[in-house]
């Protein structure tokens, strides 16, 4: 139980009294992405307000099997040579030889594993790659070619569209039940302004350094869903806790404040943990998940502030305004 010298303790943020302050910083976290979505969703084709990978658009990956040892700084290189031929923004990925693929040849110590745009069969197209490959490594050998048609790539967009809004869906409920809807509005407005900083993050991204997003981009954005209601369940869970016994001595103001500041450093000592982690994965880790990674980074440190300066904010102020016309 909490003591009367815990809930009336010194706090070290105060969220009712400078909660226009912090209002008004998430309103400016949120406009350059906002600016960005809305100048992308203009001028990208088919008015899509993020630039969207191969997975949704539809691409080829070419395997190609080749017998130097490769490291990561050839990566970068690779790539340079592939987009002087006209490829759009290939995605490079080096994949060490298994046993089976040193059974069939025992000369493969790498594959050299290319995501483009679509190419079908365009043979012409695999044979430039292929003679551009041949430059700095001998005889690459063409593993494999599987293709993802446009058509493909527009259902697993809408699919991903779907598992977004049941996610949403099956949380307005659950907090609905657990508390009261204005507590799970106040949630899904925080998770709403969490999705949409990382999404405004990206399409300024994809606007200044043709950033694409993927199935993983999907990925990251439900599992900062998933973070971001939990830290925010943490701190309602200590707001119905402290009314439970300081509704009648203190105002819901008061017990706000107290219970943010009770949460507190467990929110930060949390977020900081996975920011560490994400943070290794981001500088350390392969290519292929730094933009996975980024968008977690992203997700998670706004979500942490969210939790803290949006929606109990929200939660405060409704309930500061009936009150008031409770009173009048």
């Amino acid at each position: 139980m909490t003591t009367d010298n815990t809930i009336t303790s010194r706090h070290l943020i105060n969220i009712v009294k400078y909660r226009v302050v912090w209002l008004c910083i998430t309103a400016m976290l949120l406009l350059p992405g906002v600016i960005g979505l809305i100048w992308a969703g203009i001028h990208n084709p088919n008015h899509i307000p993020l630039k969207v990978g191969i997975d949704y658009t539809g691409g080829t990956i070419l395997q190609y099997g080749v017998k130097e040892n490769i490291s990561n700084d050839a990566l970068g290189k690779i790539r340079v040579n592939l987009e002087n031929i006209g490829l759009e923004n290939p995605n490079i990925q080096i994949i060490h030889a298994n046993a089976d693929n040193q059974k069939e040849n025992k000369d493969i110590k790498n594959i050299i594993s290319i995501r483009t745009k679509f190419i079908g069969q365009e043979t012409s197209t695999v044979n430039q790659i292929t003679s551009t490959l041949s430059k700095d490594y001998q005889n690459p050998d063409l593993i494999s070619v599987s293709s993802v048609g446009p058509t493909l790539g527009k259902e697993l967009f809408k699919n991903s569209l779907i598992a977004v809004g049941l996610a949403f869906l099956g949380i307005t409920i659950y907090l609905t039940i657990r508390f009261k809807f204005d507590y799970a509005l106040a949630a899904i407005l925080g998770i709403a302004h969490d999705v949409l900083f990382v999404v405004g993050v990206f399409a300024l991204l994809g606007i200044f350094y043709n950033v694409q997003v993927d199935g993983l981009f999907i990925t990251a954005i439900l599992t900062v869903v998933g973070f971001s209601v939990h830290d925010t369940i943490v701190v309602f869970d200590r707001v119905r806790e402290n009314l439970r016994y300081y509704s009648k001595k203190m105002t819901f103001g008061e017990i706000m404040n107290a219970s943010v500041n009770q949460t507190l450093a467990r929110s930060i000592n949390t977020s900081l943990t996975i920011l560490i982690t994400l943070l290794a994965l981001y500088f350390f880790g392969g290519v292929t998940t730094k933009d996975f990674v980024l968008a977690m980074i992203l997700g998670i440190a706004i979500g942490t502030w969210s939790s803290i300066f949006f929606c109990s904010v929200l939660v405060e102020f409704w309930e500061d305004k009936k009150s008031k016309k409770a009173a009048a």
